[in-house]
C-alpha cells in the first residue's frame, strides 16, 4: 500500500516542469517589449546591483560564470550592458547603460502584468504560499552548501 505522505514522481521533473511553465507565462509578457524572461531578470540584477562585478552577480542569481558571460555578451551587444574595468586590472565591473534602464522600466511594467495575471490564474494565496515554500527550500541548500564546504 502506497503511503500518501510520501512525495509520489520525481522532484526535480515536477520542478523543471512548473519552471517551463511558468517561464512561459512570462516570457508571453515581456516578449512585448523585446526581451526574454532571462534579459529580464538579468537586466534587474544590474540595475539594483551595480556597478557590480560578474562573479558577484553570478552568484547573486544563482549563474554559473559561463553562462552568465554568454547572457551578458548579448545584453553588451544590444547597448542595455557595459562591461568595464575594475579595482584593478583582472577585475571587471557590469553595469546598465541608459538604454538598458530604459529597456529594464519596460521590461518591469511587462513583468507586473505577468505577476498580476499569475497571481489571477492562480490565486494569491496560492502564490504566497510556493513563495515561502521556494524561499524555505532554497534557504536550506544555501545552508547545507555552507556546511559541506566547511566539512
Amino acid at each position: 500500500m502506497k503511503n500518501k505522505d510520501m512525495p509520489q514522481g520525481c522532484t526535480n521533473l515536477k520542478l523543471r516542469q512548473l519552471g517551463r511553465v511558468v517561464t512561459r507565462h512570462y516570457d508571453s509578457f515581456v516578449s512585448e517589449v523585446g526581451l526574454k524572461n532571462t534579459q529580464y531578470a538579468l537586466l534587474s540584477y544590474v540595475v539594483k546591483l551595480g556597478p557590480i562585478r560578474p562573479v558577484d552577480l553570478a552568484k547573486r542569481m544563482q549563474m554559473d560564470a559561463s553562462t552568465l558571460t554568454r547572457n551578458l555578451q548579448l545584453l553588451q551587444e544590444l547597448g542595455w550592458l557595459t562591461v568595464g574595468a575594475g579595482e584593478n586590472a583582472r577585475s571587471r565591473l557590469v553595469e546598465a547603460t541608459p538604454a538598458g534602464h530604459t529597456k529594464r522600466a519596460e521590461g518591469q511594467r511587462a513583468w507586473k502584468a505577468a505577476q498580476s495575471a499569475l497571481n489571477k490564474q492562480l490565486g494569491v494565496e496560492r502564490v504566497a504560499a510556493l513563495h515561502e515554500l521556494l524561499d524555505s527550500c532554497l534557504e536550506y541548500f544555501e545552508g547545507a552548501d555552507r556546511h559541506e564546504a566547511t566539512s
